[in-house]
């Protein structure tokens, strides 16, 4: 799939502002400083769509963008450390929790993952709060770049063999570089699949 057209629609704290829910949507959602910005400017190939700072916790809000004119993009605030008020993190907190549950077109969730490092608990648990309330996502191993491809698939194995303990079976995992822009194909060809296949089925009677 090919990216032509990237819009900015809005930016939300609340669900019942977001864009109507008639389009599929995909959100991306991450630690702070997992690369997230950096990593949505690459998909969608313009250099600014998605506010990049080197300061975690940047994004604060639930940002919608249209995608050729056809589904949603949507930036959720990062979840870990970042430099704000633990009350700030509760607001997060509480905001992307309704939104995940009860965003009625969220077809896919896109959680990233930083590949330099071993498995997070934060993110683990993140994933398996996932898991127990049937939102889809996927995995999306950041910064590739930063190391050997060799220490990367040893990283990812290890965060794929932890998740063995618990999951019967394994999301769909795609490894990444904002700066070599490799993974983009995968997950845009994901999309691209998934959109194909909600086009085709019958809306119900």
């Amino acid at each position: 799939m090919q990216i032509h057209d990237a819009a900015f629609l809005a930016s939300n704290t609340r669900l019942d502002a977001c864009p109507p829910p008639t389009l599929p949507e995909y959100a991306f959602i991450g630690r702070s400083n997992v690369g997230k910005s950096s990593l949505i400017n690459m998909l969608t190939g313009q250099k600014a769509l998605a506010k990049t700072s080197s300061t975690p916790g940047k994004t604060q809000l639930i940002n919608h963008f249209l995608i050729n004119k056809n589904w949603y993009l949507v930036d959720l605030p990062g979840y870990g450390y970042a430099k704000v008020s633990k009350v700030a993190r509760a607001q997060w907190g509480k905001m992307i929790n309704f939104y995940l549950r009860n965003r009625e077109n969220l077809t896919c969730l896109f959680v990233l993952l930083d590949s330099r490092l071993p498995p997070q608990a934060v993110d683990l648990e993140f994933m398996e709060m996932l898991g127990t309330q049937g939102i889809p996502f996927a995995m999306v191993f950041t910064k590739a770049d930063k190391q050997s491809a060799t220490r990367t698939r040893q990283l990812i194995d290890a965060y794929l063999e932890k998740m063995s303990a618990i999951w019967d079976e394994l999301p769909r995992h795609f490894i990444t570089s904002a700066e070599s822009k490799e993974g983009r194909e995968e997950i845009l060809g994901f999309i691209g699949e998934i959109n194909q296949q909600l086009a085709e089925t019958p809306e119900n009677p």
